[in-house]
């Protein structure tokens, strides 16, 4: 599976197109994804992304939970609100009016890589989540555990 890492601020035109960075092109490219998935996120004011492969394993894992639970249901919501946007020869998107809505683009976004998916940020709004963030880790002791390939850890 591809990863997308790193941060990038790109224009947001009037009519919803905005760059994607070569990267994450290249991320998508190389899990031969036939272009980006955006949902609604649950947990934050921002977009979460990902490829054919992720959306594949959220599927399967939405589909692994009882049909006809509460939970299932909500998380159906992330299938049902996900686009599949095409990515332009220029190397851009077109970002549906509801999406830039929900997220606040006004004008800017924020590409965020987060591994296996990314998130689309209003400037300011991924600045604050960010620090706040990085304070819990702080906080709380945060550490890593590195998993090496095949599922074992070190």
């Amino acid at each position: 599976m591809a990863v997308f890492l790193s941060t990038f601020e790109n224009k947001v035109d009037g009519k919803g197109r905005v760059s994607v960075p070569a990267s994450f092109r290249a991320a998508l490219e190389q899990e031969k994804s036939t272009g980006l998935i955006l949902y609604p996120s649950f947990k934050h004011p921002c977009l979460e992304g990902c490829g054919d492969e992720r959306i594949e394993q959220i599927a399967d894992s939405i589909d692994a939970l009882d049909a006809f639970s509460e939970e299932a249901e909500n998380l159906q919501t992330i299938l049902s609100d996900s686009v599949r946007l095409t990515v332009d020869g220029d190397g851009r998107v077109m970002l549906p009016k509801d999406l830039i809505g929900f997220a606040g683009l006004n004008g800017t976004a924020m590409f965020v890589g987060l591994g296996k998916g990314f998130q689309l940020w209003a400037p300011d709004a991924f600045k604050a989540h960010r620090e706040a963030a990085r304070e819990r880790a702080r906080k709380s002791g945060a550490t890593l555990r590195i998993v090496k390939p095949g599922g074992g850890g070190e």
